[in-house]
């Protein structure tokens, strides 16, 4: 599975369902839908990725120190699974996920394990969404364990993956691996490469409103302007990745400053 949250649900799930001695669970922390993904399966791709994410990211020092091993560990979990395992990997739909997905299936390629996916987006919009429900799930981080035991109930017998299937995924990251851009989105049913300033112009006018909405002119705390952002973004790809565009924003002089943007709670912004 693709995320801290996600992996600290299910282990609640497996506890409560007395599964946590036959169950093993695997999970990336990563966020595959921001930075380089070229040639990721390699040293040189990892080594690429983490400068980028070390030098454009607002990571504490301890993450960012640990990453490429932890990165490292999570592959070596991967290709240590014994032969006669069946794996199964949760997914949603959003460019994180799904991307993630590709890869891990890359670096399981040619293993003899029986693999199945958990569709968790279709199944929680499929067991929990009505008519009345407006709540739309960008990742499956979001789902609570309550629900999670349900869905992994309902799909914990799907049937694996073809050999063609697999082959699809596998030849699917391979593409993708050969790209340069550093954000990705889900779109029609797909992975969308787009331009790095994708919603600069979004975080301006968000800027604006929220500037415009003060009973006094001023600057707003960023933290405020990346949470609107957030709430309202159709897309996967985590706060941390607004906070880099938005100091972006400000060095191309589109916002002003005040404070230290050594992370978010330091500064506050204004539209010039």
């Amino acid at each position: 599975m693709f995320g801290a949250s996600l992996s600290g649900s299910l282990n609640i799930v497996f506890k409560k369902m007395k599964l946590k001695d036959t169950e093993k669970i695997i999970s990336f922390s990563d966020l595959l839908s921001i930075g380089p993904v070229w040639r990721l399966h390699e040293k040189v791709g990892l080594r690429k990725r983490y400068e980028w994410l070390k030098n454009h990211i607002n990571f504490n020092d301890e993450d960012i120190d640990n990453y490429q091993k932890n990165f490292n560990d999570t592959t070596l979990e991967i290709s240590a699974i014994p032969e006669n395992t069946p794996i199964i990997i949760w997914m949603g739909h959003n460019a994180h996920e799904q991307t993630a997905l590709r890869y891990v299936l890359y670096l399981l390629k040619g293993k003899t394990n029986d693999i199945s996916l958990i569709d968790a987006t279709k199944k929680f919009k499929d067991l929990f969404v009505t008519t009345d429900t407006k709540y739309t799930l960008l990742h499956t981080g979001e789902i609570p364990p309550e629900k999670l035991e349900l869905i992994y109930k309902s799909n914990s017998q799907n049937s694996p993956l073809s050999q063609e299937e697999r082959k699809q995924f596998e030849e699917e990251w391979e593409a993708l691996s050969t790209k340069q851009e550093l954000l990705r989105i889900w779109k029609n049913s797909e992975i969308c490469h787009v331009d790095e300033a994708y919603y600069d112009d979004y975080i301006i006018n968000v800027a604006k409103r929220l500037h415009n909405e003060q009973e006094q002119d001023g600057f707003m705390k960023s933290a405020r302007v990346i949470g609107e952002i957030i709430g309202h973004l159709d897309q996967y790809i985590g706060d941390q990745y607004i906070e880099y565009r938005l100091r972006n924003l400000i060095l191309d002089g589109s916002l002003e400053i005040q404070g230290i943007p050594k992370a978010m709670r330091y500064y506050s912004v204004k539209p010039r």
